[in-house]
């Protein structure tokens, strides 16, 4: 099994996909998958599946293939999702407040306690089944409740501030929605969605 600084990002997020299929499987009362018929789903090579389940061990069975309950159970032990993770969300305008609202997270492992926002009276008027509470409050919930994810959905000019004081109480990822870079320290990781850069990209062939 590789250590984690050796296993690149690109089959972390790969595992993702896996689990999301094996869960579709699972629906539709399949007990086994070839690596052939996993990859095919996923939208990968099987030698690329193979290479990256084996990162964490040796699995399936010549012949058989995969069993679906078992590679689900280790795919969430390896992400850590197999039991919910607190996740504070950081800014609750138009973004942040729609995405307090998205049900997915749950279900993928993920339970967003808390949110944040440095405007009160912008607290006050959120409706959402978590608390909404004033910034000057977040680094003390985080310590607390021993946070270590945060979702970014602030302005550029305030993102990297949020992000360094969030570091400094311990928090270790991020999803970051602010259209800025990050900087943080190299055992902080940052994924960072760009909506407007992504339609950019999309533009590129639709001309």
């Amino acid at each position: 099994m590789s250590s984690q600084t050796d296993i690149p990002r690109k089959s972390i997020y790969r595992l993702s996909i896996y689990q999301r299929c094996l869960e579709r499987l699972r629906e539709n009362g399949l007990e086994t998958v070839s690596s052939n018929a996993l990859a095919k789903a996923a939208g990968v090579k099987s030698t690329q599946l193979r290479k990256d389940l084996a990162h964490f061990g040796q699995f399936g069975t010549r012949g058989l293939g995969y069993n679906v309950e078992a590679l689900i159970e280790v795919i969430t032990g390896v992400l850590g999702t197999n039991s919910l993770l607190p996740v504070i969300l950081v800014g609750v305008g138009n973004l942040g407040a729609a995405l307090l609202r998205y049900s997915g997270f749950v279900k993928e492992g993920f339970e967003i306690s808390a949110a944040f926002d440095a405007d009160p009276n912008r607290a006050k008027l959120v409706k959402a089944n978590v608390p909404v509470m004033d910034a000057s409050q977040m680094a003390q919930y985080v310590k607390r409740n021993n946070v270590k994810i945060a979702i970014l959905a602030v302005p550029p000019e305030t993102a990297q501030e949020v992000a360094n004081n969030l570091v400094h109480v311990g928090v270790q990822a991020f999803l970051n929605f602010s259209p800025t870079v990050l900087k943080t320290p190299d055992n902080v990781i940052v994924n960072s969605v760009d909506l407007a850069l992504e339609l950019e990209h999309l533009s590129y062939f639709v001309k």
